[in-house]
């Protein structure tokens, strides 16, 4: 299993909070911003107020299980940050999927995300 590339500097995650573009929904919330060719960088916080650190652990390994299945799709040089939300605890990486399809497509990191099999 090949890891991506992550951020890890406290300003990498205040630029794209800062300039990038922003999708929400009840189970997540996906910051986008352009970097200069650094390839697409993935950072993910959950904060304190989602209870105990195996509950934290939790919902960073679903959104990292999530982002795995979706990740062939990103296309260019992108910085982006997934925060979770108090019902990432209670959602599957598979119901995951889906949201986060949606919010890439939506801040165009994803081009063609036909998933269907109409081709």
């Amino acid at each position: 299993m090949s890891y991506p590339v992550t951020l890890k500097q406290n300003t990498e995650f205040n630029r794209a909070y800062g300039r990038g573009k922003v999708k929400a929904s009840p189970a997540l919330v996906t910051y986008a911003v352009k970097n200069r060719g650094l390839g697409c960088r993935i950072g993910i916080t959950a904060a304190k107020k989602l209870g105990s650190a195996v509950e934290r652990n939790r919902c960073r390994r679903i959104i990292r299980a999530a982002f795995s299945s979706v990740s062939p799709m990103c296309s260019g040089n992108w910085d982006i940050v997934f925060v979770a939300r108090f019902k990432t605890k209670k959602v599957k990486s598979t119901d995951l999927t889906p949201v986060m399809l949606s919010h890439l497509t939506e801040l165009g990191i994803i081009r063609n995300a036909s998933t269907g099999a109409d081709s």
